[in-house]
């Protein structure tokens, strides 16, 4: 590992600057403001959570990036289900873009979830930089992103060879990344404890 950072578990004491950092990293980048933060937040006291899989990265005693894993499911079309995981947010602090971190993060965790027994990822992200740690469109595979079947945007990767070899289904993102648009009184709430931001319309954003 490069020696000028650490990945390492997220404690409880970086709870606050852990979210701090999400919403730093995402801010008006999907659409005005972000909601990556409090989605952390919730999912650490869910039960897909995975304790072992939520990592940080610090750099020079800085917290300068972090991920988290839950446990997921791809539904076949013959009514069974295949255990996956799925990942995100997965941040680096707007200081430290565009230098490699991000990747190295990335692969880090691909290998831990890898020795923890994980098969296979989906997830929903960038080809252009997933691609590059072995991610393919799902749909290239007969796997359908149940809210948009065709999206070039929904990947996956195999983990133990053949596990998906001839899986046919649809995959959802499990209930916890909808929570603000849930709870959306909750979310207000608990964002106003962070610094007045200004939130903006920008072009490239989803909506």
């Amino acid at each position: 590992m490069n020696s000028d950072f650490l990945i390492r578990r997220e404690n409880s004491d970086d709870y606050r600057k852990t979210e701090e950092l999400v919403r730093d990293a995402f801010w008006n980048i999907y659409h005005p403001g972000c909601t990556e933060h409090y989605i952390l937040h919730c999912f650490r006291s869910r039960k897909e959570f995975i304790p072992e899989l939520d990592l940080v990265m610090e750099k020079d005693g800085r917290l300068i990036g972090q991920i988290m894993y839950v446990h997921s499911v791809i539904l076949r079309d013959d009514g069974t289900e295949i255990p996956t995981m799925t990942f995100g947010p997965i941040s680096i602090h707007p200081d430290y873009g565009r230098k490699g971190y991000g990747k190295q993060l990335l692969d880090f965790s691909v290998k831990a979830a890898a020795d923890m027994g994980a098969s296979a990822l989906a997830i929903t992200g960038n080809l252009q930089f997933y691609g590059h740690s072995g991610f393919v469109p799902g749909k290239t595979v007969g796997i359908r992103y149940q809210v948009d079947p065709e999206a070039d945007y929904f990947l996956v990767r195999e983990l133990r060879e053949g596990y998906l070899k001839n899986v046919h289904g649809t995959f959802s993102d499990p209930d916890g990344y909808a929570v603000a648009e849930e709870r959306p009184g909750e979310f207000e709430a608990y964002d106003r404890t962070f610094p007045v931001r200004e939130k903006l319309k920008l072009p490239g954003q989803l909506e």
